[in-house]
């Protein structure tokens, strides 16, 4: 298993170009379109990773939703979903909750291999074993349409703050 993101296709579809920093001065370049995947209802998407956010199972919703085929997900850093619309302080939110034992909650735009994008609604609870974390499940359900609008609207004040 490697802990590198693969390298994302350039859509045929007008896109934008993107160049984000990750926690250790890994850089990686992305691509966006504004195509939204809509959420299906009833689905649930379910991963879990390692304590390092290296993802070591996904469901099939997951594999569906983030267009990736399961072996590109399985050892890569649950990353390869960060979209550029989000905030920093958002990932960083989550991981100091996680990494304290606590459940994480929240809104979560997710980047697609093709470069469109869905939304979450994600819970993220730490795995413990013999009284210490191991890893995290992250369980990912339909969001609601009214609080994505509110979010993008935070997001986008967030982001301009960096």
């Amino acid at each position: 298993m490697s802990n590198a993101l693969p390298v994302m296709p350039v859509p045929e579809k007008p896109h934008e170009v993107h160049t984000l920093q990750y926690y250790g001065d890994f850089e990686r370049t992305v691509y966006t379109t504004d195509e939204e995947t809509l959420f299906p209802e009833g689905y649930l998407i379910v991963s879990r990773t390692d304590l390092d956010g290296v993802i070591t199972h996904a469901n099939d919703a997951f594999v569906h939703m983030s267009g990736w085929e399961r072996d590109e997900l399985i050892g890569t850093p649950h990353s390869i979903l960060r979209h550029p619309d989000l905030p920093k302080v958002a990932f960083k939110g989550l991981w100091d909750d996680v990494q304290a034992g606590k459940k994480w909650h929240g809104y979560v735009k997710n980047l697609r291999k093709d470069g469109g994008f869905y939304w979450v609604y994600a819970t993220i609870i730490p795995n413990v074993r013999g009284g210490k974390i191991v890893g995290y499940t992250s369980v990912r359900r339909q969001p609601s349409r009214e609080k994505i609008a509110e979010m993008q609207a935070l997001y986008q004040e967030l982001k301009a703050q960096e």
